[in-house]
């Protein structure tokens, strides 16, 4: 079975479905709280559908683990597989037609992070496509990705996800870091920042909130360490995480390890 084509093929079919509601009112229409915890919007549940309608035409077997509709049983041997996905992550940015956003993608033979063999996360708004198989590096569109050689933290451009009611005590963990640093970027789709670290468009992203799902970085992982990056929790542990819609989770993506001990030093 040729997973990378078939997700591919689900990724576009996702993103057809996601454009039709994109910037549009009938985009935000709430349908309950999901799997997640975050309110359904039509825009995520058309993704989610096209998902699944592609891995049912390719009768493929599979558990998917969804942040919308929660965990799915398809086919005969629902255990072979696990497919996770993010349906589209920065669902805010779609609703009001800002141009960045993504469709998330993983394949794994078991339930944890360790265990994902093969990714895709796709920009909806431009068509780019990042993905990435275990052992076989990553590839934006096709051609194959490095992250950048930036190792101090005063040249870096450096993601950093603030969205929390705990601002006050983010921002005394991160004082030290926001004095030594200049350039601080936040997008609003963790997945496609961290992609972004992945290819050296930015040098780093960091969310230590404790908040942030796996779903939302399932396939992004593996995209940036195949690409030569590192992702690993604050305190420089190995992130596995089991694959669950609940599950939160902190992180340090940095695209070099001078780079990433850097910034693990400020927030000491």
């Amino acid at each position: 079975m040729d997973w990378l084509k078939i997700i591919q093929e689900c990724s576009q079919k996702m993103r057809k479905e996601a454009l039709k509601f994109y910037g549009s009112t009938e985009a935000a229409k709430g349908f309950g709280v999901g799997a997640g915890g975050d309110v359904m919007k039509k825009i995520d549940l058309a993704a989610e559908k096209a998902l699944i309608n592609c891995l049912n035409n390719h009768r493929v077997s599979c558990t998917l683990i969804s942040e919308e509709s929660g965990i799915k049983k398809i086919g005969s041997q629902p255990s072979e597989y696990y497919v996770t996905t993010d349906p589209v992550d920065g669902t805010t940015n779609a609703v009001h037609g800002l141009p960045f956003s993504a469709s998330v993608i993983a394949v794994s033979k078991g339930p944890q992070l360790k265990d994902v063999e093969m990714t895709i996360v796709s920009d909806i708004y431009h068509n780019i496509a990042y993905t990435a198989q275990k052992n076989k590096g990553a590839f934006r569109n096709g051609t194959k990705i490095t992250p950048s050689k930036t190792s101090n933290i005063e040249e870096a451009v450096i993601g950093v996800d603030l969205n929390t009611f705990r601002i006050r005590e983010l921002q005394t963990k991160l004082e030290r870091l926001f004095k030594r640093g200049k350039h601080f970027r936040h997008f609003g789709a963790n997945a496609l920042e961290i992609c972004y670290v992945a290819d050296g468009s930015i040098d780093a992203f960091i969310d230590i909130r404790g908040k942030l799902r796996v779903t939302d970085i399932v396939a992004s992982y593996l995209i940036l360490r195949e690409a030569g990056g590192i992702m690993v929790t604050p305190e420089g542990d190995e992130l596995n995480f089991p694959l669950a819609p609940t599950q939160r989770l902190s992180f340090i993506a940095s695209s070099n390890k001078t780079l990433y001990e850097a910034i693990k030093e400020t927030l000491t």
